[in-house]
């Protein structure tokens, strides 16, 4: 297999596409898009967003310390684009799309109703890296719609129809999962029966390598005399 190589590029993808909202000392809330988010530690609970510093809510969230991730499903695609193109500076984002502003339970920014997910986050520190800076949050609360909670307590987040983003467009999360963790080395007979179609890349590859071509289908056409 061929590769070509490009010099000093991020080409991590896909990535969440989240909707982070804040709110300042005055109380005034906004919010906007960050596709540069992830989990950084599990206890305590952590995430990570990068927030370039001309940016409204680095001003926000910098003076406050505290910001919600929301996470959107598909139906919210066109407010997660809006919240990342157009600045608070200039509109009323949550009031212009009609969403709904909930005050938060531990912290003083507020979370988006209609959104399936929002995290509660307080800012630990900010590390300057360049064109964006750093924030390490932990995660103080979380605020999940019961629809996507099952029996047993379990989150089904393939019932929330959440996006993730990838290379300036938006996708669809699967709701078919081609695996779960574990399950290459499972013992459990339900478990190697769930995912026993799916094959390993040795397979595939020798699978395709292996392929006979096929047989050249001879015309029937009659040839006229």
């Amino acid at each position: 297999m061929t590769k070509e190589l490009f010099k000093g590029s991020v080409v991590l993808n896909p990535v969440p596409a989240v909707v982070i909202t804040s709110r300042n000392k005055d109380g005034v809330n906004n919010a906007f898009t960050v596709a540069w988010t992830g989990t950084i530690c599990t206890n305590p609970p952590m995430l990570s967003i990068s927030i370039r510093p001309e940016r409204l809510s680095y001003e926000y969230i910098k003076e406050t310390m505290e910001f919600t991730v929301n996470l959107p499903n598909t139906f919210q695609v066109r407010e997660t684009d809006y919240c990342g193109v157009i600045s608070g500076r200039d509109v009323d984002k949550i009031k212009h799309l009609g969403l709904t502003a909930k005050p938060g339970e531990h912290v003083n920014s507020p979370y988006l109703e209609e959104f399936p997910i929002n995290i509660e986050c307080k800012v630990k520190q900010i590390i300057p890296l360049g064109t964006h800076d750093l924030f390490l949050a932990e995660v103080v609360g979380s605020h999940i719609n019961k629809n996507i909670i099952d029996e047993k307590g379990k989150i089904h987040f393939e019932w929330a129809n959440l996006i993730n983003y990838c290379h300036g467009e938006y996708f669809p999360m699967s709701k078919k999962p081609i695996g779960q963790f574990g399950f290459s080395v499972a013992k459990n007979p339900l478990l190697i029966e769930k995912y026993k179609h799916i094959k390993s890349y040795t397979e595939y590859r020798d699978e395709k390598n292996n392929k006979k071509p096929k047989k050249k289908v001879k015309s029937k056409v009659k040839k006229k005399k």
